[in-house]
């Protein structure tokens, strides 16, 4: 039986890389192959050539045996794939209703018929089981809901093909169960799909299949991945072992470096106070909504606060916007990259050298370029940033790789002393996360307080020094890393009539 889906000795060069070398396997209907590989081995670049974004040098795409050529998105659509990247692709100023029908909205007489459109993606979103408002402007829903809306637009185009990469990166576990059913139902339906996702938990739960990338080669192709140990595929994508990816470091921390108290927002539902010791690293952990993004944009400055104090090392400050919030050695690594973290049109030096600009002025006027030159360097050899030279274009990186350039960004501040990561490894392969870990615990080491926000609880107790629980805008509770465990934090985060039930 020949594949639903072929790809032969795909080939594609991007200026100084070679994005993908003689990439070839199949993925047949009623299966769902996973892709695996670090960020910049080639998959989101293979996506890109199936969904018509890139054509590839070499090499072809069959489906059903026949030989394709997508010039466009539109070709492809036409052809019956679909394609949901990682950087989510929507028109925020748009419905949910009018994102979803986007090229194919229904009209009268030449006018679009908005009762029509909002009625079939009210009676569609209600047949896959997803809870989202038709006449909600995209702008004003979280990540995870604007994820959502991706995945859904891909479904109603009734594709036979679908590519999903790192669907799951910014959703509430409630909302990836959604996702892990309508994936099951697309199998049952005899559809062919690609799944992209550095979890491993999600490849061996939802995958038949498997194919690994490294280096934009294909290194091995696992019919049965049921039978593949887990240590297996991590080798074959790193191309080394590593046997704790958390490889947790133990320090002697010092006194209170940051304080907050009382602080309050419209986001959060009462006053919120925490604190966090020198060389310190707090999780926080809490489902999609629970207000843990918010705080910590009130406590940075990018949102207006409404009450409540902030100290530095004992000292009150004041925090009235982001500039005063670096100046006082306070930096965020944001949560969403492609619209709040790099400025897409940029190079990578520029995006690492942004922040720090300030101290490469001589005389108060003039850049020094070659001080800019040798931080770039600097931060692309030291986190490993895969860019074939510091003055690429940002946007034509990886995500992972994106990420590590932002961090590099506040690395290069010589003054840190309040790091604050939300979600620093979403869509990371498992060797960056290793990578990124041993970078923060360096930064604790230096005696830096370290907030990091994420929804992988793996993540959170695996590295954590001590555990804040949010729930509903509120701080729920704290644990100290002995006392933390997977029960522990669900039951502060969980609404307390969930975990009545679950107790039941």
């Amino acid at each position: 039986m020949s594949a639903t889906l072929r790809f032969d000795n795909i080939g594609k060069v991007f200026p100084g890389v070679r994005a993908l070398d003689g990439v070839s396997f199949d993925v047949h209907a009623g299966e769902v192959h996973g892709l695996m590989g670090e960020n910049g081995a080639g998959k989101s670049t293979l996506l890109k050539i199936l969904g018509g974004e890139y054509q590839p040098d070499s090499g072809r795409v069959l489906i059903d045996g026949n030989e394709v050529h997508f010039a466009s998105a539109a070709a492809s659509i036409g052809a019956g794939i679909a394609v949901i990247h990682q950087e989510l692709q929507y028109v925020p100023d748009l419905t949910v209703a009018e994102n979803l029908l986007l090229g194919a909205l229904p009209s009268t007489f030449g006018w679009v018929n908005k009762r029509e459109a909002k009625k079939h993606v009210k009676e569609r979103l209600q047949a896959m089981g997803v809870d989202l408002d038709p006449n909600a402007k995209l702008r004003k829903l979280s990540i995870a809901q604007r994820q959502m809306v991706e995945i859904c637009k891909a479904l109603l185009r009734n594709a036979r093909v679908i590519a999903l990469d790192e669907p799951t990166s910014s959703l509430s576990h409630r909302e990836t169960e959604v996702l892990f059913k309508l994936v099951r139902d697309l199998q049952a339906d005899n559809r062919a799909l690609i799944y992209i996702s550095h979890r491993m938990d999600e490849i061996y739960e939802l995958c038949n299949t498997c194919t690994i990338f490294r280096d934009g080669r294909k290194i091995a192709s696992h019919l049965s991945l049921a039978e593949v140990p887990r240590d297996t595929l991590v080798a074959e994508m790193v191309g080394r072992e590593i046997s704790d990816i958390y490889d947790y470091k133990p320090r002697e921390l010092g006194p209170v470096r940051f304080s907050v108290a009382n602080v309050e927002g419209h986001a959060l539902n009462g006053p919120a106070s925490f604190e966090v010791r020198r060389g310190e690293i707090v999780g926080f952990f809490g489902l999609v909504g629970a207000g843990r993004s918010e705080l910590m944009h009130l406590v940075y400055g990018a949102e207006r606060k409404k009450g409540g104090t902030i100290a530095l090392d004992g000292q009150p400050i004041r925090v009235r916007s982001t500039g005063e919030a670096i100046r006082h050695g306070i930096v965020l690594c944001p949560e969403d990259r492609k619209e709040e973290g790099v400025i897409a049109m940029a190079t990578v030096a520029e995006n690492i050298n942004i922040s720090c600009r300030r101290h490469y002025l001589r005389a108060g006027f003039f850049l020094d370029r070659k001080k800019e030159a040798q931080t770039a360097e600097r931060f692309i050899k030291l986190l490993k940033i895969k860019t074939p030279t510091r003055k690429q274009k940002i946007r034509f990186l990886s995500g992972g790789n994106q990420q590590k350039a932002i961090l590099s960004r506040w690395l290069a501040e010589p003054d840190l002393k309040v790091v604050i990561l939300d979600e620093p490894t979403r869509g990371i392969d498992v060797g960056a996360k290793h990578e990124i870990y041993n970078v923060i615990y360096q930064l604790a080491e230096r005696g830096c307080a370290i907030v990091m926000i994420s929804s992988e609880l793996p993540e959170v107790l695996g590295v954590s020094d001590r555990i804040v629980v949010m729930r509903q805008g509120r701080i729920a509770g704290e644990l100290p890393r002995e006392m933390a465990n997977e029960q522990s934090v669900l039951s502060l985060a969980l609404p307390q009539s969930d975990t009545t039930a679950k107790a039941a």
